[in-house]
């Protein structure tokens, strides 16, 4: 049970995004009315951001052998190949536009843009988008281990109720649980593994290192933080803490959240069934 052990420790790359929405979305107002427009939805995507994190999710794609206990080399000089046409950032943008043509409402999208059009929201935008294609995470975690070891409480306080906000639904760590069930079951199924995995005992394990798994989440999600705002003033960013908490906005990040989860799993499954392609279950 090597694989899946090391499953419950994982390198999975963060999926609580600190999603940013660009304050040129309020070019989203002059886009008919209508939250189900694929024009205005595709316009949404282009100037909040989001799709820049949606793009984001393609560098999760390293974490898929880590999971299995292997390495990428393990599969071969084809894994780039298969892993860029499984996470493909296209299809994974219109992955979300269909969902959030039935999902956003024309209430959460104007209340995003009437925050994100501002000043601060620009400045926000600029440095989220950046990080978000950051690839180097452990140098990115390091960095900001070393912020925040000289940072004022005041200012970690501010970054803890920021992260808290972006999750208010409290699903963060839920759902990479999920996300690796979902990927572990399907490489099973296809026959990576060299052994059949139980699914029930397999959550089992997830929910006994739930409590480690959770502290994981909440230090990286921290040092990214540290690492994504440090140009930011504390002031800018207890402003923007005060607006993710409106009810309204809280909606919207837990639908943003919902999409990209919903994709990293379903992108994780696809590419647990093309891995068997690439390298012979005997060296697995």
């Amino acid at each position: 049970m090597q694989g899946p052990l090391r499953a419950t420790r994982p390198r999975l790359r963060a999926v609580m995004f600190a999603m940013g929405f660009a304050a040129a979305v309020v070019a989203i107002a002059a886009l008919p009315a209508r939250a189900a427009d694929r024009d205005r939805l595709q316009a949404y995507l282009e100037v909040t951001g989001f799709g820049v994190a949606l793009d984001s999710i393609a560098l999760a794609a390293a974490d898929a052998p880590v999971m299995l206990g292997l390495e990428a080399s393990d599969f071969g000089h084809e894994w780039e190949r298969v892993a860029g046409e499984v996470f493909d950032t296209g299809r994974m943008r219109e992955m979300a536009l269909d969902v959030l043509s039935e999902t956003l409402d024309d209430e959460m999208l104007g209340h995003a843009a009437e925050f994100y059009a501002s000043d601060l929201g620009q400045r926000l935008v600029a440095v989220e988008n950046a990080s978000h294609m950051r690839a180097d995470d452990d140098a990115k975690r390091a960095e900001g281990l070393n912020l925040l070891t000289e940072m004022p409480e005041a200012r970690r306080e501010v970054l803890r109720d920021m992260n808290a906000a972006v999750d208010s639904a409290g699903t963060g760590v839920r759902a990479v649980q999920e996300i690796q069930v979902r990927f572990l079951l399907a490489a099973s199924y296809a026959g990576v593994l060299e052994y059949d995995l139980d699914e029930q005992a397999l959550r089992a394990l997830m929910a006994e290192g739930e409590a480690e798994l959770r502290a994981q989440i909440e230090a990286s999600a921290l040092a990214n933080a540290a690492v994504t705002y440090a140009s930011l003033p504390t002031e800018d960013l207890g402003a923007y803490v005060e607006a993710l908490e409106h009810p309204v906005m809280a909606r919207v990040y837990e639908l943003m959240n919902a999409v990209q989860y919903e994709i990293m799993a379903n992108r994780f499954e696809v590419l647990a069934a093309r891995m068997v392609e690439l390298q012979p279950a005997q060296e697995l």
